[in-house]
């Protein structure tokens, strides 16, 4: 325990965090704190505590699912919120002394990890989006949105969020009827049936992931659309044609750094002149970093979060200009925190469709992904591109414009056809 307590007496400054070894000794770290939790673990067996020091993402993580270690109520969400808390990004504290050669050893795993070529993106994505289509109907929102909702209001629930989402995004690309949009990683096709519906455009939405993609089309033939939103598995890279719009919403993350500049040079030459692109993306606060060695094993392997300064260096050699930044700090906070919600308002059937350590992995993923956006360096990205520095009006008066007509509940083109 020695190495472990030396670990938490530097780290836990507020709150507390009473540590329960395996032969049932108890040593507290911290002290109370309004706004942060009092959480209590139990070492289950005696190699936990230096698996934790010795790499505390991985350690902590396996640790969890593996049951090594446990949390009094379960509330893994406490201990990591605790721990986040104690080395927010805006203290400048660290969670560790950096370790020269694990922190050079990493950033190569993570170039390595992260050179995303055909066939590895394929089998990446199938990692993480061809799980059971059921398991995402337990947490998302009906439409299955799987990325950061819009939180115009914190108390609206998540269905309400997510449909802002939409309509946030919807009118940074000031879609016109008729106009043709890709939309580069469509997920279970939502987004692209989403600007159909309102706003009149064709929409092809390209994905790596079979089972998203079957879901898609059967979303399209169910709603009469198929003719004007497709659906098609595969890469970016070999789309062909020319689009008015683009739209990428939680792809970027698995592009991998090699790929970003490729990736930019084939959104502008699929755009037109007067072409628009969006791209919204999980980013970090800080210099270029390494994705998180738990994370790459269970996760997102082949993923990686970048900072603006990788996404711009990338952008500006392929003549995309950046019209619009915007930086959302702590809307996927609270979207984590609703899907953290009902993963565990849905345990016996999380339980049923995989098992008990899947349903703390995943426990594990919603809570440190939630804590990293209230405390640590994560932030979503949304960047507008243009090819023509004319190609929108000066002001972002017709963003608001068009996300307030959204929002409204305009009658949308698809009933509008119907009806003649």
């Amino acid at each position: 325990m020695s190495l472990l307590d030396v670990f938490l007496r530097r780290v836990i400054l507020k709150g507390t965090l009473t540590v329960v070894d395996h032969k049932g000794k108890a040593q507290s770290f911290g002290q109370a704190t309004p706004g942060l939790p009092d959480i209590t673990i139990r070492l289950n067996d005696p190699g936990v505590a230096g698996a934790i020091v010795r790499n505390p993402a991985l350690g902590a993580g396996e640790g969890y699912m593996d049951g090594r270690y446990s949390v009094d109520n379960d509330d893994i969400m406490g201990l990591v919120e605790l721990v986040q808390a104690n080395t927010r990004w805006e203290s400048g504290r660290p969670l560790e002394r950096p370790n020269l050669v694990r922190k050079y050893g990493g950033a190569l795993i993570g170039k390595l990890d992260r050179i995303n070529q055909r066939a590895r993106s394929k089998a990446n994505v199938a990692h993480h989006y061809d799980l059971s289509g059921r398991l995402y109907e337990l947490f998302l929102d009906k439409d299955r949105q799987y990325s950061c909702a819009y939180f115009s209001d914190p108390a609206n629930g998540l269905e309400q969020a997510q449909e802002d989402k939409k309509a946030h995004i919807a009118a940074k690309l000031a879609l016109e009827p008729g106009q043709r949009v890709l939309d580069i990683g469509c997920g279970w096709g939502g987004m692209a049936l989403y600007l159909h519906q309102k706003c009149g455009v064709d929409v092809l939405g390209i994905t790596l992931s079979e089972e998203q993609l079957k879901v898609a089309r059967e979303r399209a033939e169910a709603a009469g659309v198929s003719d004007h939103v497709k659906f098609e598995l595969i890469d970016y890279r070999d789309v062909e044609g020319r689009f008015d719009r683009i739209v990428s919403v939680g792809m970027f993350e698995h592009v991998g750094t090699p790929h970003y500049s490729e990736f930019f040079r084939h959104c502008h030459n699929l755009l037109t002149d007067e072409g628009v692109m969006l791209l919204h993306t999980i980013g970090r606060l800080n210099e270029p970093g390494v994705t998180d060695a738990w994370t790459r094993k269970y996760i997102f392997p082949g993923g990686y979060c970048p900072s603006l300064s990788e996404i711009l260096t990338a952008s500006e050699p392929n003549k995309l200009m950046v019209s619009d930044v915007e930086v959302l700090r702590l809307h996927y906070a609270l979207t984590l925190r609703h899907w953290y919600q009902r993963v565990e308002a849905n345990k016996s059937e999380i339980v049923k469709l995989y098992d008990e350590r899947f349903y703390r992995m995943w426990k594990f993923y919603l809570a440190g992904s939630a804590t990293a956006f209230e405390h640590g360096n994560m932030v979503i990205y949304q960047l507008q591109y243009l090819r023509n520095r004319r190609a929108l009006p000066i002001t972002r008066d017709y963003m608001m414009e068009a996300e307030a007509a959204l929002g409204r509940g305009f009658l949308d083109h698809t009933e509008a056809r119907k009806r003649g």
